[in-house]
């Protein structure tokens, strides 16, 4: 549901921001244009209202999990629950606009904060097959791939048209 990775770089910008601090007192933080990451990370939003659609479109999901560790750490754990593997998309991925510009500004490719970033409060779902047609129309759904045999890994299909492992790069309450 909705776009990744601006919580993520929300939290970078406030520690940027707090390095600056640490080295001139007298700098007031740079956070002009900066509200929509900022937000994301300060004040996220439970998507209830994507349960309520689904609800209302009569489709109910095979598998959820919350976005809160990026997004290729929990299509790794919908793969392990699910006894399949997934392959997603690049070009199918939502990629808001600030996210972008923001990602470029930490010389980082827009796809990092999403794979990788988390605390978004987004949803991760999977639905039968027969459920596309209601969904694939549906404002903050995204159809990013879909579930494959187990024994083919998770990858994520770029662009160029090469196949990358999803490896969980985010934070693992249990090594920190």
């Amino acid at each position: 549901t909705g776009n990744l990775g601006a919580a993520y770089l929300g939290l970078l910008l406030l520690e940027r921001e707090k390095e600056v601090f640490k080295v001139n007192p007298n700098m007031q933080p740079e956070l002009n244009n900066y509200e929509y990451c900022l937000g994301r990370f300060l004040k996220p939003e439970a998507r209830v209202d994507i349960i309520k659609s689904l609800a209302n479109l009569n489709v109910k999901p095979s598998s959820m999990i919350d976005v809160s560790d990026g997004l290729a750490s929990e299509l790794n754990h919908l793969s392990k629950s699910s006894g399949l593997d997934c392959r997603i998309y690049e070009e199918q991925i939502p990629i808001h606009e600030k996210v972008s510009r923001l990602a470029d500004e930490f010389h980082m490719a827009s796809l990092t904060p999403i794979l990788n970033g988390g605390e978004d409060y987004e949803l991760l779902f999977t639905v039968s097959p027969d459920d596309y047609e209601k969904i694939k129309d549906v404002e903050d759904i995204a159809v990013i791939g879909h579930m494959i045999p187990k024994g083919n890994g998770n990858h994520l299909m770029t662009k160029a048209g090469q196949q990358i492992d999803l490896k969980a790069q985010g934070w693992n309450a249990f090594t920190d």
